[in-house]
């Protein structure tokens, strides 16, 4: 087949329009060349598009009717050929793959996101998120482009990092638990009862720390809050965990002598890899909408 795309183009502009005399006088060219392409189209393709005895007006036949919607997308998937390769061209990125931790508050990822579709809808995005560890461990492999994670010591020589704001810990047991009705909870009452820590201890986290002899871990805040709703422990969660609408009046927030800092939100990205555009505005965009929440 000898097909070109300008024919494709012709072909969808007189099905749609109806007139072989106005995509003629669109495309700048005599409407006998247009009747030409078209009858080669035909040629090359072995069907007639169009009823040319029906009138004044070209009406397709039942062929042409079936392959409209199929030279029409032909057609979307060139204007996004062009849109790629134009993004390239000025050095934005073809795709952005973003892990972030599973605990990263997820209201300024869905608005930073959303504000990213508005300002580079040509970018694919891939949105990977995991338990302690696995955002750093797809960007050493090569399976993230940039990373959201809370900062810890444990960091990956490969990797580059930007501090981007905080979350704020806080010290939680569930309803039922004996420490929910202690005004102010003392470092030793709650060392007489389990705590509920992030895992590996040698992570780097702030609150891995144990205060209690009697601890359990786990490798995400989320599978900390369920056990504590249980009556399993107490723990340090950061705040927007705990106000998950999921867990709701199921845990209490207790007044303690002492809480872990603040848990560092950072950007990360392989030193080998610069950022582009669009994973820089991101950044700046999430930046700002972190900053709302605290």
């Amino acid at each position: 087949m000898q097909w070109s795309l300008e024919q494709i183009r012709l072909f969808v502009g007189v099905a749609e329009q109806r007139s072989f005399s106005a995509v003629a006088r669109d495309a700048k060219r005599a409407q006998s060349a247009v009747s030409s392409a078209i009858a080669l189209l035909e040629t090359d393709l072995g069907v007639s598009l169009f009823d040319r005895s029906s009138g004044r007006q070209p009406r397709l036949t039942e062929a042409g009717s079936a392959l409209l919607e199929e030279a029409r997308e032909l057609l979307r998937q060139c204007d996004r050929l062009e849109g790629r390769a134009l993004a390239l061209m000025r050095g934005q990125e073809a795709r952005l793959r973003l892990a972030h931790d599973e605990a990263m508050p997820y209201q300024p990822v869905l608005d930073s996101l959303d504000k990213l579709d508005q300002r580079f809808p040509s970018v694919e995005v891939q949105l990977a998120s995991g338990a302690q560890g696995d955002v750093a461990r797809k960007l050493v492999e090569r399976r993230a482009d940039l990373g959201l994670l809370f900062h810890h010591e444990q960091m990956p020589d490969a990797l580059e990092r930007r501090v981007l704001g905080s979350v704020e810990m806080v010290t939680v047991c569930a309803t039922n638990h004996p420490l929910a009705h202690e005004p102010m909870v003392t470092r030793q009452q709650l060392a007489r009862h389990r705590q509920l820590l992030i895992a590996p201890q040698q992570s780097g986290y702030p609150g891995g720390e144990p205060v209690s002899p009697q601890i359990w871990r786990a490798d995400s805040f989320y599978v900390m809050a369920e056990l504590l709703m249980r009556g399993l422990g107490w723990a340090w969660l950061p705040r927007h965990v705990v106000q998950y609408p999921a867990y709701q009046n199921q845990m209490i927030e207790l007044s303690s002598e002492w809480t872990p800092p603040a848990l560092v939100v950072e950007m990360v990205w392989r030193r080998d890899e610069p950022l582009g555009p669009a994973a820089q505005w991101l950044a700046e965009c999430f930046t700002h909408h972190l900053k709302a929440i605290g």
